[in-house]
Protein backbone atom coordinates (compact mmCIF):
# COMPACT_ATOMS: atom_id res chain seq x y z
CA UNK A 1 0.00 0.00 0.00
CA UNK A 2 0.96 3.10 -0.71
CA UNK A 3 1.73 5.86 1.84
CA UNK A 4 -0.94 8.88 1.84
CA UNK A 5 -0.13 11.79 -0.11
CA UNK A 6 -1.42 14.92 1.70
CA UNK A 7 -1.15 16.83 -1.45
CA UNK A 8 -4.08 15.19 -3.15
CA UNK A 9 -6.59 16.90 -0.85
CA UNK A 10 -5.90 20.69 -2.74
CA UNK A 11 -7.65 18.76 -5.69
CA UNK A 12 -11.01 18.58 -3.99
CA UNK A 13 -12.50 22.29 -4.49
CA UNK A 14 -16.21 21.75 -4.46
CA UNK A 15 -17.80 18.05 -4.43
CA UNK A 16 -20.13 16.40 -7.31
CA UNK A 17 -21.20 13.83 -5.09
CA UNK A 18 -22.38 13.34 -1.13
CA UNK A 19 -21.76 9.89 0.57
CA UNK A 20 -24.42 8.90 3.19
CA UNK A 21 -22.45 8.63 6.70
CA UNK A 22 -26.04 7.94 8.59
CA UNK A 23 -29.49 9.04 8.98
CA UNK A 24 -28.17 12.92 9.25
CA UNK A 25 -25.02 13.14 7.72
CA UNK A 26 -23.44 13.16 4.97
CA UNK A 27 -19.56 13.43 3.55
CA UNK A 28 -18.49 14.89 -0.05
CA UNK A 29 -15.88 13.57 -2.31
CA UNK A 30 -12.81 15.12 -0.57
CA UNK A 31 -14.22 13.81 2.76
CA UNK A 32 -14.42 10.05 1.93
CA UNK A 33 -11.32 10.30 -0.27
CA UNK A 34 -9.85 11.25 2.75
CA UNK A 35 -11.17 8.54 4.91
CA UNK A 36 -11.01 5.72 2.13
CA UNK A 37 -7.13 7.12 1.76
CA UNK A 38 -6.02 7.09 5.70
CA UNK A 39 -8.73 4.83 7.04
CA UNK A 40 -10.24 7.42 9.09
CA UNK A 41 -13.86 6.22 8.80
CA UNK A 42 -13.67 6.35 12.58
CA UNK A 43 -13.21 10.08 12.51
CA UNK A 44 -16.54 10.78 10.61
CA UNK A 45 -18.51 8.74 12.96
CA UNK A 46 -16.98 10.14 16.06
CA UNK A 47 -17.98 14.08 14.55
CA UNK A 48 -20.82 12.51 13.21
CA UNK A 49 -22.03 11.68 16.37
CA UNK A 50 -21.23 15.12 18.14
CA UNK A 51 -22.76 17.13 15.42
CA UNK A 52 -25.64 15.18 16.47
CA UNK A 53 -25.35 15.76 20.33
CA UNK A 54 -24.86 20.08 19.40
CA UNK A 55 -28.37 20.00 17.51
CA UNK A 56 -28.42 22.56 14.57
CA UNK A 57 -28.24 25.62 16.83
CA UNK A 58 -25.34 26.47 14.61
CA UNK A 59 -25.13 26.28 10.97
CA UNK A 60 -21.22 25.64 10.81
CA UNK A 61 -18.73 23.63 12.66
CA UNK A 62 -14.98 23.65 12.83
CA UNK A 63 -14.02 20.05 13.14
CA UNK A 64 -10.26 20.02 14.21
CA UNK A 65 -8.23 17.14 14.78
CA UNK A 66 -4.64 17.56 16.58
CA UNK A 67 -2.41 14.47 16.76
CA UNK A 68 1.05 14.10 19.02
CA UNK A 69 2.37 11.14 19.67
CA UNK A 70 0.08 8.52 18.36
CA UNK A 71 -2.55 10.72 20.06
CA UNK A 72 -4.73 12.99 19.73
CA UNK A 73 -7.26 15.95 20.50
CA UNK A 74 -10.72 15.99 18.34
CA UNK A 75 -12.40 19.43 18.87
CA UNK A 76 -15.65 21.26 17.34
CA UNK A 77 -16.11 24.57 17.22
CA UNK A 78 -17.69 27.04 16.47
CA UNK A 79 -15.51 28.69 14.03
CA UNK A 80 -15.06 31.49 15.71
CA UNK A 81 -12.37 29.29 18.78
CA UNK A 82 -15.18 28.66 20.90
CA UNK A 83 -14.96 24.71 21.50
CA UNK A 84 -18.47 23.02 21.86
CA UNK A 85 -17.00 20.00 22.20
CA UNK A 86 -13.75 18.02 22.34
CA UNK A 87 -12.64 14.39 22.66
CA UNK A 88 -9.14 12.92 23.89
CA UNK A 89 -8.17 9.88 21.37
CA UNK A 90 -5.79 8.05 23.18
CA UNK A 91 -4.21 6.09 19.97
CA UNK A 92 -4.43 6.89 16.36
CA UNK A 93 -2.34 6.15 13.10
CA UNK A 94 -3.65 9.14 11.12
CA UNK A 95 -1.01 10.06 8.81
CA UNK A 96 -1.35 14.26 9.49
CA UNK A 97 -0.49 15.84 12.45
CA UNK A 98 -3.56 18.29 11.78
CA UNK A 99 -6.34 17.77 9.71
CA UNK A 100 -9.53 20.34 9.33
CA UNK A 101 -13.09 19.82 7.98
CA UNK A 102 -15.88 21.91 8.16
CA UNK A 103 -19.93 20.87 8.63
CA UNK A 104 -22.57 22.80 7.80
CA UNK A 105 -26.25 22.19 8.36
CA UNK A 106 -28.31 22.14 5.04
CA UNK A 107 -31.26 22.32 6.89
CA UNK A 108 -32.03 18.88 6.71
CA UNK A 109 -28.67 16.77 7.38
CA UNK A 110 -25.04 17.61 8.10
CA UNK A 111 -22.24 18.07 5.44
CA UNK A 112 -18.63 17.07 6.23
CA UNK A 113 -16.04 18.02 3.93
CA UNK A 114 -12.91 19.41 3.20
CA UNK A 115 -11.95 23.60 3.77
CA UNK A 116 -11.56 23.54 -0.29
CA UNK A 117 -14.96 22.04 -0.85
CA UNK A 118 -16.74 24.94 1.24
Amino acid sequence: MMAFDPTTLAQFTGTERSYRLSRRCLITDGAKYLADETGSFWLFDAVASYLLELGTTDWFVLVRLVVSDSAALLTLEDGNGNVRASQQIPYTDFPLPEQVLYACWDGEQWVLMLPGEY
